[in-house]
């Protein structure tokens, strides 16, 4: 039976060019975090630290261990899951051979060999710049050598993040002792036909001994089937009656299946393959219609409306990312209604840990091809590692029913045509045959049960404009760059896969950053963790179209942020949401962040809960109210009809019901109704507003700017007990928000932005509060103020 032995005790690393200096490290790893622990380094995500570290991606590293000799075996292989990322492995002195691929993995023959392992990386820099001085100069949006190597372009920058070029074994690295033959790739094809699901199992194998007779034996669902291999391939076809469908969240459940494969030589076994697998089918409709050419996936027969999510590398140092923190982290993505993660193409193809945690929350998975924001050589050395990729990949998660859909890229289609690439290229290649041939050719060929687009965003030809919003997936992003998020009204998208506004991260998040430093918004910390161009400015304009800017008050600049991040993304999704089916998805930039920055993440680098992840959780869930104008969107995204009645009333800010009405509503199961509001409850200049409630939800309507409301002075009574916050409001109390990390950077709160009404109260739960104090949740409780 083959045998795995990992490969974790006894490392060291160094500099290439020297025998001293050598440091305890720990694999899988980073040099990076290994020069942490050691001390030689300060933490790069504290203050201006980055830039004092910036000496190691420029550097050779050396990671060695003792490898000793192996028998009782036929065949002893070397195994990296994953080397960061130029390399070469030597045993002994022995060149084993040389890698350039961070998303490869790599398998070395050391039968009958022992001694000195060595793993010299080579800068990613150095490597980076030798292939651009041969292929010639492509245009990217950053100045930094990414699209010249398969490595995580996000290591070298990003407008969210650090530019801490990394190099290690960044995955698990063992030995694997095996006889007679072993199983080389098992590729899943996973469907259901009329109810039956169907689990075809295309084996490879590699032998030691060519003439030993193989078969292959596999279960599931109770169901066991044994095959011959001949020479070394092999299928096997299983039957599931009456298979349990695995569902979206919010749609149904997620029964997983689990599949076994058995390599038997004479009826003994020989290696053995284990994954879980899930019985749905998966379409993604583009047929043209009257407006335009859509985008809406369907699972199991369902139309949806994606509620989604954009996921960056959960750290700048991906080796230090837990099975627990993945959990922690799409946990929270699920807890706020979130049926769709897209991961991004400027990080990698995540680990199994992630994929397993979407097949058990439900979350759907669009994964990207590691392409972004940059023109990409398709010339060797860079083809042949795209290919390899794509295929080891493509087949590495295709056991994973929460993976949907494969796009070629992020934004590359679209820089070629918009952002003047193609006079600058002038000819050379830049990408396109990577997504309009060779990755649709890998995804056909390996995984038919999966659909593929050539990239986000995309038309579906060259006919329409990559970015045209009629026809495929938009990316909205004039907004925040240039226009006032209230723009999001003008269009109506097939399908929205990027959009979203910065806010600066949790208070507690910031202190623990930028220790020692007097807080300002352009004060030199909070300045180097704003990686995005003019920013601060963005940010300023964008406050500024809505609520006097606060001139020398942080902590009224820091929750007047927070308040405009979360009102641009609602602007956008209850517009969006309202246009279905023509609309059929958001997915907001972005759910996560790297590290502490100001970013457009709803969870900050230290895992707290930005008000605009509450926000998501009102606008994500299943039912939506949302006012436009003289017209209430009753969303409902359930399998049930929702009938009732909707309250709406005309109100001054001073609490004064002017005109109420009762209209009653039926919405159809995923379905959006329109009631109309009657015009003698329109509200009349900058003191009045509407007000909707249904079911407990409610749509408030504001028809003029925060800046031109009379807001009374806010009065409210706050009483606390353990585990809560009750605030009563005394007069019209808009967007309260208790910041918990005010009160102890370990606690939380369950809710976010609230607006109540005269006579109104919520009572906001909080963890982790030791020391409950009236005063003190008081102290950290924000609203909207007359304007000053």
């Amino acid at each position: 039976m083959l045998q795995a032995t990992p490969l974790t005790e006894g490392w060291i690393l160094r500099h290439s060019d020297s025998t001293v200096d050598e440091l305890p490290a720990v694999v899988p790893g980073c040099v990076h975090t290994d020069l942490l622990a050691a001390g030689v380094i300060p933490d790069p995500f504290l203050g201006r630290n980055e830039t004092e570290v910036a000496w190691v991606g420029r550097r050779d590293w050396t990671y060695e261990t003792d490898l000793g000799l192996m028998n009782g075996h036929e065949q002893t292989d070397l195994v990296f899951d994953g080397l960061d990322t130029v390399a070469e492995i030597l045993l002994d002195g022995r060149l084993l051979g040389r890698t350039r691929n961070m998303h490869r993995s790599y398998r070395f023959d050391v039968t009958g060999m022992s001694g000195r392992l060595a793993v010299r990386f080579v800068s990613a820099y150095a490597e980076a710049e030798a292939v651009r001085g041969k292929l010639g100069e492509r245009p990217a949006a950053y100045a930094e050598p990414y699209q010249y190597l398969r490595k995580m372009a996000c290591s070298f920058g990003w407008d969210w993040g650090p530019t801490l070029v990394t190099a290690g074994i960044w995955r698990p690295v063992r030995l694997e002792r095996w006889s007679t033959a072993r199983i080389a790739r098992v590729r899943p094809l996973v469907t259901v036909e009329q109810g039956v699901g169907v689990v075809e199992l295309a084996v490879d194998v590699e032998r030691a001994r060519v003439e030993a007779p193989l078969t292959v034996e596999a279960t599931v669902g109770g169901e066991r089937v044994r095959a011959s291999v001949d020479g070394a391939q092999g299928v096997v076809r299983l039957e599931v009656p009456r298979a349990r469908l695995w569902w979206p969240r919010g749609y149904g459940e997620q029964p997983l299946y689990d599949v076994e494969l058995t390599l038997l030589h004479e009826g003994r076994p020989l290696d053995v393959w284990r994954r879980r697998v899930g019985f749905r089918t998966v379409e993604l409709d583009r047929s043209a219609d009257a407006h335009g050419t859509g985008f809406t996936l369907v699972v199991n027969g369902e139309r949806l409306f994606a509620r989604g999510v954009n996921w960056i590398p959960d750290d700048v140092f991906p080796s230090r990312i837990t099975r627990e923190r993945y959990r922690e982290r799409l946990g929270q993505a699920a807890g706020a209604g979130v049926d769709l993660v897209r991961i991004w193409g400027g990080g990698i193809y995540e680990s199994e840990d992630f994929y397993d945690a979407c097949d058990e929350l439900g979350l759907l998975v669009w994964q990207d091809f590691p392409f972004a924001c940059a023109a990409y050589p398709e010339e060797q050395p860079l083809r042949g590692e795209v290919e390899a990729e794509a295929r080891e990949n493509v087949v590495r998660l295709m056991p994973h029913p929460s993976l949907v859909l494969w796009n070629g890229n992020n934004e590359n289609l679209w820089g070629f045509r918009d952002w003047g690439w193609e006079a600058r290229l002038a000819g050379d290649s830049w990408g396109e045959g990577y997504y309009l041939g060779v990755l649709p050719r890998v995804v056909a060929e390996l995984d038919p049960t999966r659909p593929y687009t050539a990239g986000s965003p995309w038309s579906g030809s060259w006919e329409h404009h990559p970015n045209d919003p009629a026809h495929g997936t938009h990316h909205s992003w004039e907004v925040w760059n240039r226009e006032d998020y209230a723009e999001y009204r003008g269009e109506v998208p097939r399908f929205v896969a990027e959009f979203g506004w910065q806010a600066p991260p949790s208070y507690a998040t910031l202190a623990r950053a930028l220790p020692g430093e007097a807080l300002a918004a352009d004060s030199p910390g909070m300045l180097h963790h704003q990686k995005a161009d003019d920013g601060n400015g963005k940010l300023r304009r964008g406050l500024e179209r809505h609520f006097a800017f606060p001139e020398g008050d942080f902590d009224r600049w820091h929750y007047l942020m927070q308040v405009n991040q979360a009102r641009a993304v609602a602007a956008g999704i209850e517009h969006w949401r309202s246009h279905w089916p023509v609309c059929a998805g958001t997915v907001v930039w972005q759910l996560n962040d790297c590290w502490p920055v100001t970013s457009w993440a709803a969870i900050d680098g230290d895992g707290r809960e930005k008000p605009l992840y509450h926000e998501l959780r009102r606008l994500y869930a299943d039912r939506l109210l949302t006012l436009r104008g003289r017209a209430l969107a009753v969303v409902n995204q359930t399998a049930e009809e929702w009938a009732g009645a909707v309250r709406l009333r005309r109100m001054s800010v001073e609490g004064t019901v002017i005109g109420e009405v009762d209209v009653e509503f039926r919405a159809g199961r995923r379905a959006v109704a329109e009631v109309s509001v009657p015009r003698e409850l329109d509200p009349v200049g900058p003191k009045e507003f509407l007000v909707a409630d249904a079911d407990g939800l409610r749509a408030v309507h504001f028809p003029v700017a925060d800046r031109e409301i009379p807001y009374p002075q806010p009065e409210f009574d706050v009483a606390v007990a353990p585990g809560a916050v009750t605030v009563t409001a005394r007069t019209l109390v808009r967007d309260l928000l208790l910041q918990a990390d005010r009160l102890d950077p370990a606690a939380r709160a369950d809710r976010g932005l609230v607006t109540l009404l005269p006579g109104e109260r919520v009572t906001i739960g909080v963890s982790g509060w030791k020391t409950p104090d009236p005063d003190a949740a008081r102290s950290a409780l924000y609203c909207l103020e007359p304007s000053r």
